[in-house]
């Protein structure tokens, strides 16, 4: 078939590569316009758009695809589908109806669950060890459309959301092709999803990433990993910001007060309201991510310190 490609970030790349590798044509894609990037906010193009023209690919950077004229250059490319990966853009009505097969979605959750900008984040925040992909037909509801294909995958117990982010982008690149290999073949069975189920995948916000160590270790760990890498989960160490990174497994250790810590020659130990919890890496104010062990040896830490939220101990 002949498909247009809507993509954004790094996450879209490896759909985008294993279509141009595919028997599919890959005539055209739509990325956003180039963005200022850098210390020196110099214009950068967005991840696809590098790719695309490495390809030899037509590049579209419209402002809004409910421009007349944006719709007809992607009516004289002629896609028979349309293949999306978080291309960060609203498609109208008027460019849905253009390709014959319409628009597939790849989604980074198991619809009609975490619908929204954030599906990989929430599900770790609310402490999900499943989670999923899904390739859906686009419509006006946000992410609402019938099911193509669906895979599933564990979560593992330390894994951040942009760790999870990454390998599904890798694992559900092929899940996409299939289905528009199935559009294709005319084997695919479209399957409506379960609205009343559903749930919101709301954008990720720096005030909602405050660690509370009041919480048990388990619901501490999840909002750790699922603020990571961005907008990071913060506490307040001497009245600094620090951003709290990863995880990584905890020795026996008696409970410690929430958010006080206790550094070891390889580990730096924190407390919740029950078990403690073993830093893996995090960034202190102004400074760039770090091993966590690295960070205490050169931090002097009193040996009372502990992490503490709005000014007073979490």
């Amino acid at each position: 078939m002949r498909l247009l490609f809507a993509g954004t970030p790094e996450v879209a790349l490896p759909s985008l590569r294993t279509l141009l590798d595919s028997h599919h044509e890959v005539v055209g894609v739509l990325t956003r316009a180039d963005a200022p990037s850098g210390r020196g906010r110099t214009l950068t193009p967005s991840p696809v758009k590098s790719i695309a023209l490495e390809a030899g690919v037509p590049v579209l950077t419209p402002a809004s695809l409910r421009d007349p004229s944006v719709q007809q250059q992607l009516r004289e490319l002629a896609p028979d589908a349309a293949a999306v990966v978080a291309y960060g853009a609203m498609v109208p009505p008027a460019a849905l109806d253009i390709p014959a097969h319409g628009w597939v979605n790849l989604h980074f959750s198991l619809l009609p669950a975490w619908r929204g900008a954030a599906p990989a984040q929430r599900a770790v925040l609310a402490g999900q060890r499943e989670t999923g992909m899904s390739v859906f037909r686009l419509e006006q509801g946000l992410d609402t459309g019938d099911l193509l294909a669906t895979a599933s995958t564990t979560i593992g117990e330390f894994e951040t959301s942009g760790e999870l982010l990454a390998r599904m982008a890798v694992d559900g690149a092929p899940v996409l092709l299939g289905a528009l290999d199935a559009l294709e073949d005319g084997s695919a069975t479209p399957t409506g999803q379960d609205h009343a189920a559903a749930t919101h995948a709301a954008k990720l916000s720096t005030a909602e990433a405050a660690i509370d160590w009041t919480l048990p270790a388990p619901q501490v760990s999840a909002h750790i990993r699922g603020m990571s890498p961005a907008p990071g989960a913060w506490t307040l160490l001497d009245g600094a910001r620090t951003k709290i990174l990863g995880l990584e497994a905890a020795p026996e250790h008696d409970p410690l007060p929430p958010g006080q810590l206790e550094a070891t020659r390889r580990q730096v130990l924190v407390g919740t309201g029950t078990d403690v919890l073993a830093l893996a890496s995090l960034a202190p104010a102004g400074k760039r991510p770090m091993r966590a062990a690295d960070w205490a040896r050169g931090a002097g830490l009193a040996t009372d310190a502990a992490f503490t939220q709005d000014g007073a101990q979490a």
